[in-house]
């Protein structure tokens, strides 16, 4: 009986001993930390081309690519340092092989069957591919384009525009009105509005243009089924007033533009030359010109003629008549309309000048300004009139110069369509316009057009700079530039579902989704790595059990250790792709400030990562195979390259 108990609690002896534990822990290390420590650097210098942006799209992903970069760069130091410790760590026991998983035995039933098929199946698999590639043309060329996915802001920016020569009572009661309609809408909840400039130089804006910003309710609190856009329409539906070109955008999207182009609309057409009347002429045939143009809203011409001038012009020969100089009339003039200081005022520490001046119902009209009296030594009061003529005359309300160049601006925002194919169809509209242009005048598309033809000519050499950086990265990997190919392969077919994605997603092409490609093709390539290693180790396998011989080795061992390597090895492959997806479909539900821009670059990671995986799961290891039956067919013998250390 005692003998009994001994032998339930006696432990029993290791299965394996500790320094076969450590020795079978090591060649796994070295089997794949390579492939995965080359991975991980392919994905840092994949995306290092990001830092070649420059102007609003490189301030806008530097930090995405600062923080990518330095988390990948400790992620592949601690792939080839601690991982393999920790592993030491906590793998202790017996362990279960992958057949013994209840899910890798129900995927490898399902997966290897499918592998067969392909493999049997060989041109009928690769036509399938590369239709399905040659599809994405036509689907990306007919996708609209934008520079980038325009943010919502939760707040909207009103700029009507109204005549240049308006005085500041209409001024004020045109910004009463519309603030009045403004805040009846129900989703509204402040309305600030400012006429002219505010106090300060950097702020150049007449006393025509209006600025209102209104800031909207939280969603919850809208109308069932309303969006901003219904908002944005259903306002100017109803700030239809005389005289006033509305203009929407948003608040902090419209100061950047201003900033960096000078334009305060998507886009901007900058007529230069050395007239302000011509230009004026020149802005509005283009104005003419765009009307009807799908796509285009909010068009007008920016004011550079129609400001009114005050002048008053001394009659010399009647200020001998009364006994008065110029400079009587002008101290007059100056201390009546613009105001003379009288002295000062202290408070506390702070010093103002008092200035005095005519009340506003005697100057507010050329009748009134020219009853001013002056003073004369002869013949006592005079009016003003007698000794100044007093009119108003026409001039440019604000004078805009670009490189030292006079300019004009005939302005529009682009609704209800993409950017690009709006400013071709305009480009197109207005080459067909004859006499538009006089001698020594010129035209140059600016706003959001500029930073997106900036961002799309740097973009076009950045894309190849990407591949041929992930092709050496790669040849460097495995030694050889077939292997280094097989790996690249699946970039073009990571591309396949990118594409479809933002098709179906109804997303435009933008910066933002070509960072999205260029993460994608990184993490496609290492997929991609992981299956060329398992398939090498396939063969080396092959290799140990029947020589390296053409002679020994036959097709039908070949395709059975191609579908070892393939089949048997899944769940790190799978386990890798999901990692992926796990991380990236959050952002797909995720909701407010930032998703509108975060979306269009996870949108092609998440198509491309489901194609590229569903390429290498099928279509790498038939690549393989029919590599391998070449040089087994031409050289007699397989090329086994060494990525285990």
């Amino acid at each position: 009986m005692i003998t009994w108990f001994k032998n339930i609690f006696k432990k029993s002896p290791d299965w394996i001993t500790e320094e076969d534990r450590l020795a079978v822990i090591t060649k796994s290390s070295k089997q794949v930390s390579r492939g995965v420590f080359f991975a991980t650097v392919i994905i840092i210098t994949s995306f290092l081309p990001v830092f070649m942006l420059t102007g609003q799209e490189g301030k806008l992903f530097h930090p995405l690519a600062y923080t990518k970069t330095f988390v990948m760069i400790v992620d592949a130091l601690l792939v080839i340092t601690l991982a393999p410790v920790l592993i030491s760590f906590f793998m202790k026991g017996k362990f279960k092989p992958d057949s013994a998983n209840p899910v890798n035995r129900f995927l490898e039933k399902i997966y290897e069957p499918i592998i067969r098929t392909v493999l049997k199946w060989r041109k009928t698999t690769i036509a399938v591919n590369v239709i399905a590639l040659l599809i994405t043309i036509p689907l990306l060329k007919n996708l609209g384009t934008e520079f980038i996915p325009p943010l919502d802001e939760q707040s909207i920016l009103f700029m009507p525009v109204t005549l240049p020569d308006v005085s500041n009572a209409e001024a004020k009661r045109i910004l009463q009105v519309q603030d009045k309609i403004i805040k009846s809408v129900p989703e509204v909840d402040k309305v600030l509005g400012k006429a002219g400039r505010a106090n300060t130089a950097t702020d150049n804006s007449p006393i025509s243009m209006i600025e209102t910003i209104i800031t909207l309710k939280p969603k919850s609190e809208w109308r069932k089924g309303i969006t901003k856009k219904d908002i944005v329409t259903e306002l100017d539906a109803k700030l239809q007033i005389p005289g006033v070109v509305n203009g929407w955008t948003q608040p902090i999207i419209n100061r950047i533009n201003m900033l960096a182009t000078g334009i305060r609309t998507d886009v901007g057409i900058k007529v230069f030359g050395q007239n302000l009347d011509t230009i004026a002429a020149v802005s509005e045939k283009v104005k003419t010109a765009l009307e009807g143009t799908p796509g285009v809203s909010d068009l007008f011409v920016e004011p550079i003629t129609g400001g009114k001038y005050l002048s008053i012009n001394i009659k010399r020969d009647e200020l001998a008549r009364y006994g008065l100089n110029a400079d009587d009339v002008n101290q007059v003039v100056e201390s009546a309309l613009g105001g003379a200081t009288v002295g000062n005022t202290i408070e506390g520490r702070q010093r103002f000048s008092i200035s005095v001046r005519l009340a506003q119902e005697y100057r507010n009209s050329v009748e009134r300004i020219q009853r001013i009296p002056i003073t004369s030594p002869s013949f006592g009061e005079v009016p003003l009139s007698a000794v100044a003529e007093v009119k108003f005359e026409d001039g440019p309300p604000m004078i805009s110069s670009d490189n030292a160049i006079l300019r004009g601006a005939v302005m529009f925002n682009v609704r209800d369509r993409d950017l690009g194919s709006t400013v071709q169809d305009a480009m197109e509209k207005l080459n067909k316009e004859k006499g538009v242009l006089p001698e020594g005048y010129f035209l140059e598309w600016s706003g959001q057009y500029e930073n997106l033809i900036r961002g799309k000519q740097t973009l076009m050499w950045i894309a190849p700079v990407v591949l041929v950086i992930i092709f050496f990265s790669l040849y460097f990997a495995f030694h050889s530039v077939r292997e280094a190919f097989l790996s690249l392969i699946t970039v073009p077919f990571a591309l396949i579902g990118g594409a479809y994605m933002i098709y179906f997603w109804g997303v435009n092409l933008s910066v933002g989704v070509a960072v999205g490609f260029i993460a994608l093709f990184g993490i496609a390539v290492e997929t991609g790595i992981v299956m060329v290693i398992y398939l090498n180790d396939a063969m080396q396998q092959l290799i140990k059990l029947k020589g390296n011989s053409g002679e020994t080795i036959t097709k039908e061992d070949l395709r059975e250790y191609v579908i070892h390597g393939a089949a048997k090895r899944l769940r790190p492959k799978l386990m890798t792709v999901c990692v992926s997806l796990f991380g990236l479909v959050p952002v797909l539900w995720a909701t407010g400030v930032g998703v509108d821009v975060m979306q269009p670059i996870v949108l092609p990671m998440i198509g491309g990562v489901l194609t590229s995986s569903t390429h290498i799961l099928l279509v790498t290891p038939l690549i393989f195979l029919m590599s391998k039956e070449y040089e087994l067919r031409k050289y007699g013998k397989l090329e086994v390259h060494d990525v285990h250390h």
